[in-house]
């Protein structure tokens, strides 16, 4: 398996656990993890992790602002992916 595919499920699995465990947090009244740390584990790749994290969870779901960066994280890595993988090079 790549390492770039390994690093993905990785990246994944953490922030899908970290919105879990956030969740869990705030329904005991502990300490939080931060949204920006949520966030920057979204944007380093595990962007999926935290949509998947926010459903199963039902955590962060009505607070537009953090719906609205996770959009904006995935419009830009969809626009990364897109400049980086060019689908003409392959002739």
């Amino acid at each position: 398996m790549q390492p770039v595919i390994i690093y993905l499920i990785f990246i994944n699995c953490v922030t899908f656990l970290l919105f879990g465990l956030d969740k869990w947090l705030a329904m005991n009244n502990k300490w939080r993890i931060s949204e920006r740390k949520l966030l920057g584990f979204s944007f380093a790749g595990g962007t999926l992790g935290g949509i998947l994290g926010m459903l199963v969870f039902r955590h962060k779901i009505k607070k537009t602002s953090f719906i609205l960066s996770i959009i904006a994280i995935l419009i830009l890595q969809g626009i990364a992916y897109y400049f980086n993988v060019k689908p003409f090079d392959y002739y």
